[in-house]
């Protein structure tokens, strides 16, 4: 599928902007919008690759400011105009930088209970992991995501409970995980303790009752993660393409 990217206003570069070269973060800003699209539905696939591929390319401001005139911010859902990424440039900050102490936010988390019962359950995407989260499954099934949450405290306890069903934690690197539960005739999964956690990172205690069931416990990248480092195996691979195309390749003359 090839869609037209929107096109900017007549006469000069689009929106008015000068033709300046953009840097990597300017495109990494417009990635970050399209990987945002591709999440919500408002991009497919096929789509969500062209644009970024166009993005990688794009050597001035002007070339990248249409790409996401259409896109809305992240978590913008009401009508109206879509803003653009902006191409000011500003010091990096603790979603830049991924700093761990902005995702310990206080206050008493947005979910505090899960419940299957002969179902299953989810807690996933942006929340707020409370100090306490308990969560309890009968003939079903539930799963924990704490890849993109928030934390309460910098110590969250997760008590699972597992009758003849089964309970997922999935956990982001470089959080901390100790596991405190009991099994009969069941399990805790144990094969996540003992990686140190990074600097600041919250600690995760995973407790609580396993019979004829079990609770796992995962250690995984999140969805926005794989895309990102997808998006800069293609970028390289664009890079040496074009090095090769302007006969500036390493090892060539």
């Amino acid at each position: 599928m090839t869609d037209e990217l929107p096109a900017g206003p007549s006469g000069g570069s689009p929106g008015g902007l000068p033709e300046l070269r953009a840097s990597d973060a300017d495109r990494e800003r417009v990635a970050e919008v399209l990987r945002d699209g591709l999440a919500e539905g408002r991009l497919d696939m096929a789509e969500f690759e062209e644009r970024l591929e166009a993005t990688y390319k794009a050597r001035t401001y002007g070339e990248l400011e249409p790409i996401t005139r259409d896109l809305p911010a992240s978590g913008v859902t009401a009508p109206g105009p879509a803003p653009t990424v902006s191409m000011v440039k500003r010091p990096a900050g603790a979603a830049d930088t991924g700093d761990w102490a902005s995702r310990i936010v206080g206050g008493e988390g947005t979910s505090r209970w899960g419940v299957a019962v002969m179902s299953g359950f989810e807690r996933r995407g942006h929340w707020t992991v409370p100090k306490r989260f308990n969560c309890f499954a009968f003939w079903g099934g539930g799963v924990v995501d704490l890849r993109e949450a928030n934390f309460a405290d910098g110590e969250v306890v997760v008590n699972c409970y597992a009758v003849m069903g089964g309970l997922n934690v999935v956990v982001p690197p470089g959080v901390e995980v100790v596991v405190r539960g009991i099994g009969i005739m069941g399990g805790f999964d144990h094969g996540q303790e003992g990686v140190a956690g990074a600097p600041g990172a919250p600690r995760v205690v995973v407790t609580g009752f396993a019979f004829w069931g079990g609770v796992g416990v995962e250690r995984k990248i999140s969805k926005a993660e794989r895309l990102r480092l997808r998006e800069e195996r293609r970028r390289e691979k664009l890079e040496r393409r074009a090095a090769r195309r302007d006969g500036l390749e390493p090892g060539r003359d």
